[in-house]
């Protein structure tokens, strides 16, 4: 009989319908409250994505899956509340980044990144009461470590390649498989995700560290004879264990790789590598596919942006290019009362790191040793966020101001980040100010909490002295003003956490709570939206 190797994972669900994910041990059909999916296959393993319509809306509805008939979840003795999917509004969304597979067994059990803030919310939310589960799980990049996979993977992949480079990395679709199984398998997890849906998008080390940060970097990787094989690998099993799920019924129905990969009899992986291959290529500041896409739940409108593939990297340097960023512009305005803009990379970053990511992007584009010298210290130094892509970064901030100024502009727009290992809340402003109360939230990192030498760096980074000065000098080198200004309202936060937004009508709260490994869970923010009587900062 078929069994249940991941999943179930809850995806997308609206008002009457859901998408669930699963991974088989063999080819089966997956039924799940009546509807049923034939798996596919990538390779030597099996997939399949059931949509399930026709749900009683503002419900709670306990499912099962089953495999050939055989029920496979809830499994045996579990001691889990049932999973279930809720139909009713989203008011409580979790957000966060940087999770990393534990080496140590225990949710709470603090191995050399720290205890799992994302274990511990688990366990904590399978002794509440179900009206006090969150709504909605964004996880926004890093949902596993392609370059950096911990010792029981290296081992893993030492006795299926040997000495074969690049050691102790993976390279295909199969040890891909292998780190989301070793991430999204322990039983609270599995738990979690099968009763919270989910949104996903990829960051560099769900592919490979500084991915796509230059086109010199991409010559780089393009000179290693494995990377062909890498990427097209990582972007297909990205395809498979998360962008696939991020599609609603009707999206499903629309796209073409998906009606192709459900009518294949047999292997898809060469299918799967060859869109990847496509996808990973510019064609004319195009891409082949899209990987931002839209959520809404009621009036919360979730606006989720490709920060990696979808960047242009030859001649100006764009973090979208034009017909995407199109897309997004499109689909930010609307009759809502919230625009959550979901990032990877952060949009407002600390104010020093910020100034020198953009004096960093005009240096390194100079001829010679101080071009090549700027290039170094760009990938040296991650300086590969928003302002390092300067057009971007001024044409998002102008894409923000104008939906916030609009007759019946949301009441909050706030840009959901992770990345940068510290956590924080800042809150913008502009020469013309918005109705909208703007923010920049980053939850980082979920479990991947760096060596402790690493904060006063961060904290620096904060420093006004420090932001002046490298201000001054990027107003030397011809770096436009900032079009926004921004304050920070609450941070840096240091280790393992989890971000919230706790949203009613038109008002929202922003909190996050850090883990420890004696004390749990525990607040460090709490921020109002909007904030009443307090002004934004006033741009120049």
């Amino acid at each position: 009989m078929p069994e249940l190797v991941l999943g179930p994972v809850l995806r997308h669900v609206d008002a009457t319908s859901a998408t669930v994910w699963v991974e088989t041990s063999d080819s089966c059909d997956v039924v799940i409250l009546g509807r049923s999916a034939r798996t596919f296959q990538v390779g030597e393993q099996h997939f399949a994505l059931v949509v399930i319509d026709g749900l009683e809306p503002d419900a709670s509805i306990r499912y099962e899956v089953r495999l050939d008939g055989a029920v496979v979840w809830p499994e045996p003795g579990s001691d889990f509340p049932p999973s279930r999917i809720r139909t009713g509004t989203v008011e409580t969304i979790l957000f966060g980044s940087c999770r990393a597979a534990k080496s140590a067994p225990g949710a709470l059990e603090a191995d050399r990144l720290g205890p799992d803030a994302l274990d511990a919310y688990a366990l904590r939310m399978k002794l509440l009461p179900e009206d006090r589960w969150p709504d909605a799980l964004v996880l926004l990049g890093d949902q596993v470590y392609a370059d950096e996979p911990t010792p029981h993977m290296r081992e893993w992949l030492a006795r299926r390649r040997g000495e074969e480079e690049p050691r102790d990395e993976v390279v295909s679709f199969r040890e891909y498989g292998e780190l989301y199984h070793e991430s999204w398998s322990d039983p609270e997890i599995r738990w979690l995700m099968s009763t919270v849906p989910t949104s996903m998008i990829f960051d560099d080390h769900d592919v490979r560290d500084d991915w796509n940060t230059s086109l010199t970097w991409r010559a780089q990787m393009a000179e290693k004879p494995w990377w062909d094989k890498r990427i097209r690998a990582g972007l297909a099993s990205y395809w498979v264990y998360q962008h696939l799920g991020n599609f609603g019924p009707t999206e499903l129905a629309d796209d073409e790789l998906f009606r192709e990969i459900s009518a294949a009899d047999g292997d898809v992986r060469d299918l799967l590598e060859d869109f990847a291959g496509r996808a990973d290529k510019e064609l004319d500041g195009r891409k082949p596919t899209r990987w931002s896409y839209r959520r809404d739940f009621g009036r919360i409108r979730l606006l989720v942006i490709d920060t990696r593939n979808g960047r242009i990297l030859d001649g100006q340097r764009l973090m979208v290019g034009a017909e995407e960023f199109a897309w997004i512009e499109d689909n930010a305005a609307g009759d809502i009362d919230h625009l959550l803009i979901g990032s990877s990379l952060p949009w407002l970053m600390p104010p020093s790191l910020s100034h020198f990511q953009s004096l960093n992007e005009r240096a390194a584009g100079l001829p010679g040793w101080r071009g090549r010298l700027g290039e170094k210290v760009r990938q040296a130094a991650d300086l590969e966020h928003w302002p390092a892509f300067r057009a971007s970064f001024e044409q998002l901030a102008d894409l923000i101001h104008r939906i916030g100024t609009a007759p019946g502009a949301p009441s909050t727009i706030c840009v959901l980040s992770g990345d940068v290992h510290h956590s924080y809340a800042a809150r913008a402003g502009y020469p013309d100010p918005t109705e909208s109360d703007v923010l920049q939230l980053v939850c980082s990192p979920v479990h991947n909490d760096p060596p402790r030498y690493m904060r006063p760096a961060f904290a620096l980074s904060w420093a006004k002295p420090l932001a002046s000065a490298l201000r001054w000098l990027a107003d030397r080198r011809g770096i436009y003003p900032d079009p926004v200004r921004w304050n920070k309202v609450s941070g840096p936060h240091f280790g393992n956490s989890i971000g919230c937004l706790h949203i009613t009508g038109r008002s929202a709260r922003f909190t996050l709570e850090t883990v420890s490994e004696r004390k749990g869970l525990f607040q460090v923010a709490d921020v109002a939206l909007p904030s009443p009587g307090t002004a934004p900062p006033k741009g120049r």
